[in-house]
């Protein structure tokens, strides 16, 4: 966005009006103004945001998921302590375009939201009529924009009316498709379940195309490219969201379970070398069946306990970092599960499991890049405190005027399936899709005049103020620590 283009939407890039750097969650405080491009079947102008069409039909979720609070944003007067542990958490506070777009309206000229939403249908329209193109580029391209406009925007009711021929071309393009557009394909499927929510449209579209995902999955002779994230990321947000039959779950489990599977061995305690282009399959095999798992019936998850925490701990040693991480908040995940079914669960290779969680937390080996090894010591030194203690570090994630706190492995890692495919539109979707405040208990949308906006906005001064405040307390924090984690481990 150019100064330009910043100062005509009425935005302030002064020295002081950027938030600290909060961590691994963090977005730009400008990221949610960068409208995505749309590039593929006619190159004129991208669409503009559009209104809000009514949200989908909300989704009842397992009890122990709530928790979540809504709240205003800490005003100048926080407190050192309160500073230092809101630095510890993950935190955003990027508001949404919508709200943002919203206030600056009420002080000048109203915004033709409606001439906006035409002006996005069309481009859309054009879109779904290009998946049917001789073209693959021009295919792949369409799939993109789709890709990009139902991560930005809310459209169930511009779906609903196109569900079917959408289903047909998203068939034929992973049916007929290699490489890139199949895994387009799949990630704009795993958009439209999320859209369309958890109703009988919903589990339909996710019927008519589950087959077809776990054929690719099975498919040895598909391109890794095209099975990597999305298949296999898909299968698992689309059931899910929209499976409602326990032998749908069961059935995409046991899929998901045999992709990863393979590369553990019966015995011993190392896996066996996995190839360099199947990593990232395993990876995102391995992040969805633990999605699944956070639904999955009581009854199955004693058998899948038995059954797999043996060899989750050979993913350990593997030579991707991407991939141990994910072998070890599985593990967690797996322990949080367990524990909520049985309190006093003792685990019979307990000593051997947390010599390696503690190797792998305090890993310092340097023919591994820097920023890897950062990652993978704050990830298995969360996973140890968990495993040893039971407890899950809180995250705090900040939208707009409201705070998601997650605090267990369980949402952890439905927040992170959700955020892997919305990028951008995580917060937008957070704010103003039905499905994904019932998931996270946050309530119904809320709805702002500009009143209630001007009192919680604070002003620039202010925001200096508390950005100091908690970078001081996050210093003094972080250096009574930093040379003490062996000890603490």
């Amino acid at each position: 966005m150019n100064k330009s283009l910043a100062s005509s939407a009425g935005l302030d890039f002064s020295p002081y009006s950027l938030p600290a750097s909060r961590g691994a969650l963090t977005s730009c405080r400008l990221c949610s103004y960068r409208q995505p491009q749309f590039s593929p079947c006619t190159p004129d102008r991208s669409p503009s945001l559009s209104s809000q069409p009514s949200p989908p039909q909300r989704v009842s979720r397992p009890a122990s998921w709530a928790g979540a609070r809504s709240s205003t944003q800490a005003d100048s007067g926080s407190s050192e302590d309160e500073a230092a542990s809101e630095a510890r958490s993950t935190t955003s506070e990027c508001p949404s375009l919508l709200s943002t777009a919203a206030e600056e309206s009420f002080g000048g000229d109203a915004v033709d939201e409606q001439g906006q939403q035409e002006d996005l249908e069309e481009k859309l329209k054009e879109y779904v009529d290009c998946l049917t193109d001789k073209s693959a580029k021009t295919r792949q391209g369409a799939l993109e924009s789709l890709r990009l406009a139902l991560a930005a925007h809310l459209l169930p009711d511009f779906l609903l009316e196109r569900r079917l021929t959408l289903a047909d071309a998203l068939e034929k393009c992973l049916k007929k498709g290699k490489g890139e557009e199949q895994a387009l394909a799949a990630a704009v499927l795993g958009l439209l379940c999320i859209q369309l929510g958890p109703g009988p449209k919903g589990e339909e579209l996710f019927h008519s195309l589950q087959p077809l995902l776990v054929s690719v999955l099975s498919d040895s002779t598909a391109s890794p490219a095209a099975r990597l994230h999305q298949c296999a990321s898909a299968l698992g947000l689309g059931c899910y969201v929209a499976a409602t039959d326990v032998q749908d779950l069961v059935s995409c489990l046991t899929c998901l379970e045999g992709i990863f599977s393979r590369s553990c061995g019966v015995g011993g305690s190392t896996a066996p070398v996995v190839p360099v282009s199947l990593q990232g399959l395993l990876c995102a095999a391995l992040q969805a069946w633990a999605l699944l798992l956070t639904i999955c019936p009581s009854a199955h998850i004693s058998r899948i306990l038995d059954r797999q925490l043996p060899r989750l701990p050979q993913l350990l040693s593997s030579e991707s970092v991407n991939l141990r991480m994910a072998a070890g908040e599985t593990i967690a995940l797996l322990f949080e599960l367990t524990r909520d079914l049985e309190e006093d669960f003792v685990y019979k290779d307990m000593e051997a499991l947390c010599s390696a969680l503690r190797t792998l937390a305090t890993d310092s080996n340097k023919y591994r890049a820097k920023a890897d090894r950062r990652r993978q010591r704050s990830t298995f030194r969360a996973v140890l405190h968990s495993v040893e203690g039971g407890e899950c570090e809180e995250e705090t994630v900040r939208f707009g005027l409201e705070v998601l706190y997650v605090d267990s492995w369980a949402r952890r890692r439905v927040y992170a399936a959700f955020k892997d495919a919305l990028g951008s539109g995580m917060h937008h979707h957070l704010q103003n899709n039905e499905l994904l405040r019932d998931i996270f208990s946050l309530g119904p949308v809320l709805v702002l005049d500009a009143t209630a906006l001007k009192a919680c906005k604070i002003s620039r001064f202010e925001k200096h103020l508390y950005n100091a405040a908690a970078f001081k307390a996050r210093t003094k924090a972080r250096s009574r620590v930093r040379d003490k984690r062996a000890d603490i481990l």
